[in-house]
């Protein structure tokens, strides 16, 4: 009985932040975004340099991945679009407090531009997809929306970025360069966020 119990008050505890979320107003949801917007400039602070990459390591990823959980698609997205604008425009939260429309074409703008898509993608993956928010589900939607939606656009734009300074990478090089430091912390970082997202979110319709 007691476990029952216990159950029932979990499933409730889960489905509050959705209740909230949903029935929240848009001014609510505007300053939620921006709450998160400044995490993720935060994360971006938490760098380390590689020597053979001019993309640093970060901690970014895990407040894009919590942005997708914890607002949806519509304000997931919405949050790391303002990230990006307000980065452009001046609010220096980039990496090592970078700001500017030059810093997109730097090394690291074509992952910036991944995190709107990762964001909006599990967002819309954990609102219509029960099983999504569950432990497999979960991890799998994360790595989709990390090594897919973040990493494709983000070697884009560090190829782009080395062809113009004179240097046209070969696939393994670029991913080398792109991918391979970050995979370890990536796989970190999901499992973190996936933990927590199948703690908080409901797992039924």
């Amino acid at each position: 009985m007691q476990l029952n119990i216990n159950k029932e008050k979990v499933q409730q505890m889960q489905s509050s932040w959705y209740s909230w979320r949903n029935n929240a107003n848009t001014t609510t949801m505007i300053l939620v975004s921006f709450l998160f917007a400044c995490f993720t400039g935060l994360m971006a602070q938490v760098s380390l340099a590689i020597p053979w990459s001019p993309v640093l390591i970060t901690l970014q990823t895990f407040a894009v991945l919590l942005a997708g959980v914890l607002l949806g698609s519509k304000w997931g997205g919405f949050s790391m679009i303002l990230y990006t604008i307000l980065g452009i425009v001046g609010m220096p939260w980039f990496t090592n407090m970078n700001h500017g429309l030059a810093f997109m074409f730097q090394a690291s703008g074509g992952y910036i531009i991944g995190f709107i898509f990762a964001a909006i993608f599990i967002g819309y993956v954990f609102d219509h997809y029960a099983n999504a928010r569950k432990s497999i589900g979960s991890v799998i939607t994360m790595l989709v929306a990390n090594f897919v939606c973040i990493y494709v656009p983000g070697l884009i734009g560090l190829y782009y970025t080395m062809l113009n300074s004179g240097r046209a990478l070969t696939i393994p090089e670029l991913l080398f360069m792109g991918v391979v430091p970050f995979v370890v912390g990536d796989l970190f970082k999901i499992a973190i966020a996936s933990g927590i997202s199948t703690s908080i979110l409901p797992k039924e319709e």
